[in-house]
């Protein structure tokens, strides 16, 4: 089994949070890989912003989740840990990057966020970063 740790953020512009489409056609939060002894805060950022073109700064930890699943192309088992950071976005403004898997990316409000978000351990993950989110602002 493939372990690899990644960094993701939950990235909120006013009452909206960044959704990415992958090339599966999941709907979720943008996410990567953290570089080895790289930092997990610093690779959530640089993450979203190669996936979706958002600047946005680190408010606070949102928690960790992990999931696995068989790589056809590696013929193994993967087991992703995921950091996740509450995150604010400067503007509203996304430029999905397909080269990176991302295939639409856009701010949506939080209500209609729950409608398109494809697994219920993402929609649990909003619900508490949102909190937070809100305490913060």
């Amino acid at each position: 089994m493939i372990i690899r740790n990644c960094a993701g953020g939950l990235v909120f512009y006013e009452d909206k949070i960044l959704l990415i489409r992958n090339d599966k056609h999941e709907w979720s939060f943008p996410k990567g890989l953290v570089p080895q002894g790289g930092s997990v805060k610093a690779a959530a950022v640089s993450r979203i912003a190669a996936e979706t073109g958002v600047a946005a700064n680190v408010v606070a930890p949102a928690g960790k989740t992990s999931y696995e699943f068989y790589s056809v192309t590696r013929m193994k088992p993967v087991h992703n840990n995921i950091s996740w950071f509450v995150m604010k976005a400067e503007s509203d403004e996304v430029t999905p990057n397909p080269e990176q898997g991302i295939m639409e990316c856009l701010f949506v409000p939080i209500e209609e966020s729950l409608d398109l978000i494809t697994y219920s351990q993402d929609k649990s993950l909003l619900m508490m970063a949102y909190q937070k989110y809100k305490e913060t602002n």
